[in-house]
């Protein structure tokens, strides 16, 4: 896994929003374009931060990936 991906063709992974499809609940007050940020933690322990773009069908769409190889603080 690199420490930052961005572009189109970026997978989701476990932990993603849309990791196994698009959520069941869609977010029907946000602008279409608006962007939104989910951080999790992987499998080894780093922080991953995630950036998506609501589309105009009120799909998410993962634009860009950061890993932090610092291990996730459960203080945060």
């Amino acid at each position: 896994m690199q420490p930052f991906e961005i572009g189109p063709g970026i997978q989701p992974i476990p932990g993603s929003i849309t990791y196994g499809g698009q959520p069941r609940t869609r977010l029907t007050k946000s602008p279409i374009g608006s962007s939104l940020t989910h951080e999790f933690q992987n499998e080894f322990g780093y922080r991953v931060i995630e950036r998506y773009i609501l589309q105009p069908d009120r799909s998410l769409l993962l634009v860009s990936r950061r890993v932090v190889r610092i291990p996730f603080s459960r203080n945060d």
